[in-house]
């Protein structure tokens, strides 16, 4: 059984190049693109136990900004469950981490991202 545990360097840039992007979307009030590099994020972080706990963090977060009862709830869940999921290398990859997808459902992963992961 494989166990991640730190994120290597190439992807750690692009996570936290992505949650600056969130960040900025965010204090601009571009909701919608905000949202989507929070789940960019996610897909990137999701394999190590601690950027895929705060990406959900921040989903939650986001979910109460937004005043959206199902996203805060489906953060609550994957808060408790995603972190040790990652920690034994047992996620779905390509999935963007919102309640919109089921939690255990693998989806297609961008070409950029792709291509990060490979270079790893």
């Amino acid at each position: 059984m494989k166990f991640n545990i730190k994120i290597p360097k190439p992807l750690k840039q692009a996570y936290i190049e992505e949650l600056k992007r969130y960040s900025f979307c965010l204090e601009n009030e571009q909701f919608g693109s905000a949202w989507y590099h929070l789940e960019r994020s996610h897909i990137i972080g999701q394999s190590y136990p601690i950027e895929h706990t705060y990406s959900h963090w921040l989903m939650l977060k986001f979910g109460f900004r937004q005043k959206n009862t199902k996203e805060v709830f489906g953060q609550i869940i994957r808060l408790l469950v995603g972190g040790w999921k990652s920690f034994i290398d047992h996620v779905s990859l390509g999935n963007t981490g919102g309640a919109n997808v089921p939690p255990l459902k693998s989806m297609p992963i961008p070409n950029d991202i792709k291509n990060l992961f490979n270079s790893k």
